[in-house]
């Protein structure tokens, strides 16, 4: 079953393709286009579904990635780190959290939260002498650069961020704002 034939000027327009454009891929007129869109045409099914597989092609072309969305500058500690540098480093930099690595593996992550749960637990003195690992929590999931954002937002509602990779490097981070960036 196709989709409602609305559809092709809603989409053509969250596109920015024009109807000539959509015509040219289609192998069909303009105008006959123009006449599907206003409704004084119903246009064959073979029509309708070469229509409905350019769009859909176009539209995955032009879905947001993980790789799009993701903060490539990633503030991070090493898991020896002292925790008064991770505080001066999330501080600094404006960040709620900061994944740690031991070398070049991704070993944890250090948040607000974490400082909290600690700070109940031992008090404010004993944070002094610990170092990131004492604190940390698992690590954030990891996703490949090439996942479709829209797979990116029910993850991100039970983790505090996702690491993203290339190549099994790390290579940026997104957090809840970032997701914001697929509203439009």
């Amino acid at each position: 079953m196709l989709p409602s034939l609305d559809y092709i000027k809603q989409t053509r327009i969250k596109l920015g393709i024009t109807q000539r454009k959509l015509a040219t891929l289609s192998g069909i007129s303009t105008s006959m286009i123009n006449q599907i869109e206003t409704g004084r045409c119903k246009p064959s099914y073979d029509t309708a579904k070469k229509i409905f597989e350019i769009l859909s092609s176009l539209e995955g072309q032009s879905s947001k990635k993980a790789g799009d969305l993701c903060c490539r500058k990633i503030i991070f500690a090493q898991k020896r780190d002292s925790l008064n540098s991770i505080v001066e480093k999330m501080r600094l930099n404006f960040v709620s959290q900061i994944p740690v690595f031991d070398e070049q593996k991704i070993v944890g992550i250090v948040s607000e939260d974490s400082f909290a749960k600690k700070m109940v637990e031992n008090g404010e003195n004993d944070l002094k002498n610990m170092t990131t690992e004492m604190i940390m929590d698992p690590p954030p999931p990891l996703v490949d650069s090439a996942t479709p954002a829209k797979a990116l937002v029910q993850l991100i509602r039970f983790a505090k961020c996702i690491l993203v990779t290339e190549k099994g490097n790390v290579v940026g981070i997104i957090t809840t704002t970032d997701i914001l960036k697929m509203v439009e």
